[in-house]
């Protein structure tokens, strides 16, 4: 991995944009984590000795790239949990689809069940015997060589939610061979990317917009044309 550049970072919370490929936390390959990466950032750029205290907010899947938050002190780590919990943030997802759902835009609501032992969601249209309900906004932002990009904001935060949803709806997302697509990328990434944070910071009481730029190859860079993001836009003020 290449040098880490926060997208923010204070004494309180440090973002970050993380490649497709990197597990967020410990899994069964033993790989170097995002966390461990970003603890070596901290201990270089601040010259701090022994262990360093890090807080996981939330989790991105390790095919997925883009923007993730880590806490720095217990007091950020608690504060920031309790956001995510109300659904005080928005979060705006990229998706890269072959196929476009069947409507331009719309909200998707479905129920998921998790299988532990393959780590998949399948997804159904009602509500079954111990499954989760999950709902999503999305919009079509527009159409290059072949794909779709969707812009997803998810309102609940289940396991797989986007890739499932997505799928169920006949639109898997580019290279995510669990949820239907064909072949994979060649990295053995998917083609979502977590674009978008919109929160208050826990301390600061002040709203951060974090923009997480795509990964640094052509098919991805090619669809930031599409893109109308204002920063301005009141919709924004809207918390799901």
């Amino acid at each position: 991995m290449a040098r880490l550049y926060p997208l923010y970072e204070d004494n309180h919370l440090i973002i970050v944009n993380k490649p497709a490929g990197i597990p967020v936390q410990p899994d069964e390959s033993n790989d170097k984590t995002m966390s461990d990466y970003v603890k070596d950032y901290i201990k270089q750029q601040y010259n701090k000795p022994g262990d360093v205290f890090l807080g996981t907010v939330h989790r991105l899947d390790r095919p997925v790239s883009g923007a993730i938050v880590f806490a720095r002190t217990s007091k950020a780590l608690e504060r920031m949990n309790e956001i995510f919990r109300k659904r005080q943030v928005q979060k705006t997802y990229w998706a890269l689809v072959a196929k476009r759902p069947e409507y331009e835009s719309g909200k998707m609501t479905n129920w998921l069940i998790k299988d532990e032992k393959t780590n998949t969601v399948a997804c159904f249209d009602e509500d079954m015997e111990g499954s989760q309900k999950a709902e999503l906004y999305y919009r079509t932002l527009g159409k290059l060589n072949g794909f779709w990009l969707l812009e997803v904001n998810p309102i609940t935060g289940r396991s797989h939610q986007i890739r499932a949803q997505l799928s169920h709806a006949g639109a898997p997302i580019r290279g995510d061979l669990k949820y239907g697509y064909p072949k994979p990328n060649e990295d053995r990434s998917i083609c979502l990317h977590a674009r978008r944070l919109w929160f208050m910071h826990p301390v600061k009481k002040e709203p951060l917009i974090i923009t997480a730029g795509v990964p640094e190859i052509p098919f991805w860079e090619q669809f930031l044309t599409l893109d109308d993001f204002d920063p301005k836009d009141k919709s924004l003020d809207f918390i799901y």
